[in-house]
């Protein structure tokens, strides 16, 4: 392939026109997609230059360039918005403290708005806020709860999308303790509330265990550390359960687990995540994310593909090299972010496009044999992502916090960043890369996504058409009849070994999401994003299974979506033009958190 020349779908040239490409003061715009791989090679590449100031960057620049421009992997898209481009805040998320005070609250706030100006998303945890009707002890007052301010963030977030080439994104998380549970739980039943949030409750290994065992459970006051009230613990879990059948919210994050994986306990607790709750961060901490397109990691053998692992392990090397420069040349809106994001240099190389690699190895998505690939690929990436920062610490130094960290012990690793993968949705990298969503099922054989202005991309699954070309059953009247329907399940006309092979998200048994997500989970620093995919006809019985076997699998959170259950939605159903060949208007919707 020609330096010039990248080749990209219709609808990936659609979105980088939209959000992605340098624009004049007339919103003009005045880039090429290679000039921009060009620009965020040679601006990441600058990186270099804190370890050697004569290092050979250009050189380096021709690695990154070639890495992006090949679609085999992608930063996460403010490093290939800012990078560049005067902004220069490349990380995507950012975790902000909320204490008990207004100075605190009103300074955070002014923090996010700054961040969310740049392109960032803002995750925060309003547990430590005294509960609605509290007295306030300094002016003799009644507190108004987590969930008044929590609207304040919500429409300052609503102001500042408008200029930012990004929609803004917050996370709001509360533990499962704090008096105030049942109002945050149910907030959402008002569909015009927070609608610039998505909700978690941070639950508790104690919280489970009561549910488990049908036992009380104490609300404690975050101030005073009082009992407040008593409940029984699977009230509140029942509550959660019918919030999210209703409306994909909240999810949970199990708090307990991921502060056993915190890699610098010394530095405090971690109470919060990035807005798709797969990054774990401490307070200021930002997520610097990108991810591998494994369906590019494949080659041609007799009879079909098989994974590429030399060209997997070269492509990790170098895509950790280019995320711990992004760390380095990222410019930070605060001086905390600054201080602790080099002290942990914490990194999330992920992967996408696994549903796609699947249909190409043939492994139905809903089989044992997917689970086994995905902790094959998954430790691949980690053992060799891994050795790459080891590899780069021998040179450049490990991350300045780790002393004290959990590697700092006789025959722990010294890496140059405290963490190293994350599995993130890959939103709209994905679309670019042409390639399945992160390590989500297919949606549907043929939808629409709607993007930042509203406008909707039709999108027709390239290894089907290409499939059913091949075997001879393609057909106009056939593709009518998959758009109205998204699958190919029980149609006469479609083989049943590719019927097998191309399950949809609402194909599979929930249990199946959960699993996968369980999978790439063990082999994984941070979290893993992944949505369990549920019909319209799920019962809260199924949401509960699900929230419960995340729990019992080891995943670090787990959100659900019960299709139909939100009026707005990223992706839906599409018809299928046949006359002009191009999608129609949507259909059937699905609601997704906000991704990369």
């Amino acid at each position: 392939m020609s330096e010039n020349t990248v080749r990209l779908s219709q609808n990936a040239l659609i979105v980088l026109r939209q959000r992605y490409l340098l624009k004049d003061a007339h919103r003009h715009v005045v880039e090429t997609p290679e000039q921009m791989f060009w620009r965020v090679a040679r601006t990441v590449a600058r990186g270099d230059l804190a370890l050697d100031p004569q290092a050979d960057l250009e050189s380096t620049a021709r690695e990154f360039y070639h890495l992006l421009s090949r679609l085999e992997f992608l930063p996460n898209s403010p490093t290939l918005m800012n990078a560049g481009a005067g902004v220069g805040q490349l990380m995507a998320c950012f975790v902000l403290p909320v204490e008990d005070n207004l100075h605190s609250i009103f300074g955070t706030l002014r923090d996010a708005a700054v961040i969310q100006q740049g392109g960032g998303g803002t995750g925060f945890s309003f547990s430590h806020l005294r509960p609605d009707g509290d007295v306030v002890m300094s002016t003799k007052g009644i507190a108004s709860g987590p969930i008044s301010f929590m609207t304040i963030y919500d429409a300052t977030t609503e102001i500042m999308k408008r200029g930012s080439t990004r929609r803004g994104a917050n996370m709001g998380i509360l533990r499962v303790d704090h008096p105030d549970i049942f109002q945050f739980i149910m907030v959402k039943r008002d569909r015009t509330k927070l609608t610039n949030f998505n909700l978690s409750v941070a639950v508790t290994d104690a919280f489970m265990q009561s549910v488990e065992r049908d036992e009380p459970f104490d609300l404690i006051h975050p101030i005073t550390g009082e009992m407040t009230r008593r409940v029984r613990a699977r009230e509140i879990w029942n509550l959660i359960v019918e919030m999210a059948w209703e409306s994909g919210e909240p999810g949970v994050i199990f708090i307990d687990r991921i502060n056993r994986d915190n890699p610098t306990p010394q530095l405090g607790t971690i109470e919060a995540t990035n807005p798709c709750s797969e990054q774990p961060l401490l307070p200021y901490e930002a997520c610097c994310l990108g991810s591998i397109d494994l369906s590019r990691m494949l080659t041609q053998s007799a009879g079909g593909y098989i994974i590429d692992y030399p060209k997997l392990e070269c492509t990790i090397q170098t895509a950790v090299h280019f995320l711990d420069n992004v760390v380095q040349v990222n410019s930070y809106p605060l001086p905390a972010t600054e201080k602790i994001c080099l002290g942990n240099r914490k990194i999330g190389l992920g992967v996408m496009g696994f549903a796609d690699m699947l249909i190409r190895l043939g492994i139905p998505y809903n089989s044992q044999v997917a689970l086994d690939t995905a902790e094959e690929v998954m430790a691949f990436v980690d053992r060799r992502a891994t050795a790459a920062s080891t590899a780069l610490a021998e040179s450049r130094g490990t991350f300045p916090n780790f002393a004290g960290s959990i590697y700092d012990r006789p025959g722990g690793p010294r890496l140059r960043n405290a963490t190293v993968t994350t599995v993130a949705p890959t939103g709209t990298i994905s679309l670019i890369a042409n390639c399945s969503s992160g390590i989500e099922p297919i949606f549907a054989l043929t939808y629409v996504r709607r993007i930042l202005e509203g406008e909707e991309l039709p999108s027709v699954h390239p290894i089907f058409k290409e499939v059913a070309k091949q075997r001879g059953f393609y057909n106009d009247e056939l593709m009518n009849v998959i758009a109205r329907r998204g699958s190919v399940q029980g149609l006469p006309q479609v083989p049943a070994d590719v019927q097998r092979l191309f399950v949809t998200a609402l194909d599979i048994d929930p249990a199946w999401h959960v699993q996968i997500q369980s999978a790439f989970q063990k082999y994984t620093d941070n979290g893993v994003s992944k949505t369990a995919n549920l019909p319209e006809n799920a019962t809260l019985d199924d949401v509960r299974q699900i929230y419960t076997l995340a729990y019992q699998l080891g995943c670090k959170g787990v959100t659900v979506y019960r299709s139909g259950s939100r009026p707005a939605q990223v992706l839906s159903l599409s018809g299928y033009c046949v006359e002009c060949g191009e999608d129609a208007l949507p259909g059937t919707e699905r609601g997704l958190g906000a991704g990369g």
